[in-house]
């Protein structure tokens, strides 16, 4: 077992030796063009386009290169026993402190029983169900009555409340909690057996605030939903891993994310004022200092929409709300002395938000501009193989080290040139009608019970 452990880890460091080397990759390919490339800088205009491109494609290879790095050594951190929460002292399940889970639920009949099922069974000696009703018109109440009303164990208390949105429903059910510890969950979540003692063990360094939990894709039933349970790997785990080994999480998922609870009345529970609470919440903890870390091993399994039109919604929705709490923030953007590492977090945040959706829909214009009018097709060939090798790249080494579906990487190859296109895209119209201060509501994802 120790030495199919390690192999996974030879593996995975393979594999970012390939992310390194895609860097001579790009600049080769470039210089084969030759006459091409001349082409486009006796223009002023593509001249300048084209080097804004090569830039930012030696950019997105750095970013991936040190992704990759850091979340290696996180887990080199991990394996050899070098992190803090794997030090602490196992605690008898008597001296376990108190965990409330918070589920808040609109509109969630079709999945809320299955959710509060998978929370009966967790390992865990100590810990009360709270469900938030905030204000369904279908039989969400009901459902979970239900279940609380058949619960023996776990005690499950039933809020209902008038309709006021997922910040509302949180603050309220943590008005309510008893525990020390609060974990935050949605009602289309099933939860990892271990996810609580996993992630009380790192409230054991006094710094830590908030611990993220890792979400992956439970209906992998179509095309849509399977890109997405590449994409929640590889975007969103590999992405963590890297941020824990700096001791610092830019978003906590809404999915699972516990805290202290004397962190939350601290920083005032979760604002009503942008599209993301989840995103605000975490960053107001990181302005005050707070360590938030990272437990691949606590998975919150969730249901992603299954329709691309559904999909797009969604994604609208994030970025908007990225932004919002990027811009609530943004005095940390001009005072690196004073915020530290929220510095580079924003400006992280801005670069995945805004600088790369709107540069890959550049480029996929611009080369196919020059193609059409120069006939320089080579160009756009390098731009999307540059981008997908980069994928498949990644996607190896994270289905490796989360020891996931090896088939999830044959999705890497129409990852770039497919799906993110068109999110990028959405992306985009997203930040300019935030820019333009175009109204938007929540809207509600039509749940299709596959929890």
């Amino acid at each position: 077992m120790a030495l199919k452990k390690y192999l996974r880890y030879v593996i995975a460091l393979f594999f970012f030796g390939g992310a390194v080397a895609t860097t001579g990759f790009l600049f080769n390919s470039v210089r084969n063009t030759g006459g091409e490339f001349k082409v486009l800088l006796g223009n002023i205009f593509t001249a300048a386009i084209s080097f804004y491109l090569l830039a930012f494609l030696a950019l997105l290879i750095i970013r991936y290169a040190i992704f990759i790095l850091y979340s290696f050594l996180d887990h080199l951190e991990g394996l050899f026993g070098k992190k803090p929460e794997q030090n602490s002292t196992p605690r008898e399940d008597a001296l376990l402190p108190m965990v409330s889970l918070i589920v808040p639920a609109y509109n969630e009949g079709l999945v809320i029983q299955a959710a509060l099922r998978s929370l009966l069974d967790l390992d865990y000696p100590n810990y009360e169900v709270i469900v938030v009703n905030d204000g369904s018109s279908d039989d969400t109440y009901e459902k979970a009555l239900e279940v609380a009303q058949k619960s023996l164990r776990v005690p499950i208390r039933v809020v209902t409340k008038r309709n006021g949105g997922k910040a509302e429903a949180l603050n309220s059910g943590i008005s309510v909690a008893r525990g020390e510890f609060i974990l935050n969950m949605d009602g289309d979540t099933k939860l990892s057996k271990n996810t609580l003692r996993a992630c009380v063990r790192h409230f054991d360094n006094p710094r830590v605030g908030a611990v993220a939990g890792n979400v992956k894709v439970l209906n992998r039933e179509n095309f849509v939903t399977r890109i997405q349970a590449l994409e929640y790997v590889e975007g969103l785990a590999m992405a963590r891993k890297a941020q824990s080994f700096m001791r610092v999480v830019n978003i906590i998922p809404g999915p699972l994310g516990m805290f202290r609870k004397s962190v939350l009345i601290q920083v005032g529970g979760y604002d009503h004022d942008t599209f993301a609470e989840d995103c605000d919440l975490t960053l107001k903890l990181l302005m005050l200092g707070w360590h938030v870390a990272y437990e691949p091993t606590a998975v919150a399994m969730v249901e992603t929409p299954s329709r691309l039109l559904d999909l797009l919604k969604q994604r609208y929705r994030w970025t908007r709300g990225i932004l919002q709490a990027t811009k609530k923030h943004s005095h940390a953007l001009w005072t690196p002395g004073k915020t530290g590492v929220n510095f580079y977090i924003l400006w992280y945040m801005l670069f995945e938000g805004i600088v790369w959706p709107f540069s890959t829909v550049m480029g996929n214009v611009f080369f196919a501009y020059v193609g059409l009018k120069f006939g320089l097709t080579t160009m756009l060939f390098y731009w999307w193989l540059q981008l997908t090798i980069l994928d498949v790249v990644a996607a190896a080494y994270c289905v490796i080290i989360e020891e996931e579906d090896p088939s999830l990487i044959a999705y890497s190859v129409l990852f770039r040139v497919f799906y993110i296109n068109i999110i990028d895209v959405s992306k985009v119209f997203a930040t300019l009608e935030e820019w333009r201060g175009t109204a938007m509501t929540w809207g509600k994802l039509d749940r299709e019970g596959k929890l």
